[in-house]
């Protein structure tokens, strides 16, 4: 298993998205920054926000794109490219429908799961390897028509509460371990 040299968080950056279910991956990068005092820069040539931090010695980049989720994969790209991380150097950080708010899954493969925000990474990278993914679930609208407009949607409170909590958890409990933790397929809570 190869060491993360990136983590990317998805979600859409136009202001009125901000605080909705797509953009749980945008809530993990920043809550990461806070916990190793790391800040974002805007970044032309990479389409988005961008630092590093350094986790076990290790300098990772971190990139929230300023793009729609549907393009998120050529900020991806760009930022690889730069600096020579493989598709299975990525961790990419992303909403899950088939979790209930607050669960967190790694995923370790090539599959997107009708994820468009992934499905834009896998089709920018020439060579299709696996490569990990941290779910953090958002649950499933009642109705199944409205998967665009839930997940467009801000959680309740209740739900944002819950989901932030394990997002910060998640975090404070892989401090120093985050290489060997994260190709665990294993939920949090």
């Amino acid at each position: 298993m190869k060491k993360i040299k990136m983590i990317v968080g998805l979600g859409n950056s136009i202001h009125r998205y901000l605080g909705t279910r797509h953009n749980v991956g945008f809530w993990f990068i920043d809550a990461l920054l806070d916990f190793y005092k790391g800040v974002l820069r805007y970044k032309k040539k990479f389409l988005g926000f961008v630092t590093s931090v350094v986790i076990e010695d290790n300098t990772v980049y971190v990139l929230k794109p300023n793009l729609f989720m549907n393009t998120n994969g050529h900020a991806v790209a760009n930022l690889s490219s730069f600096y020579n991380i493989q598709l299975s150097e990525i961790l990419v950080v992303r909403d899950e429908l088939d979790l209930l708010p607050g669960e967190l899954q790694i995923k370790f493969g090539i599959r997107h799961n009708g994820h468009n925000g992934v499905k834009s990474i896998i089709k920018y990278f020439n060579k299709k390897s696996a490569f990990m993914q941290l779910c953090i679930g958002i649950g499933r609208p009642q109705s199944i028509g409205s998967i665009a407009k839930f997940v467009l949607e801000a959680p309740s409170s209740e739900e944002k509460k819950m989901i932030k909590k394990s997002i910060v958890r998640f975090i404070a409990l892989n401090k120093g371990e985050l290489y060997k933790q994260i190709t665990k397929k294993k939920f949090f809570k």
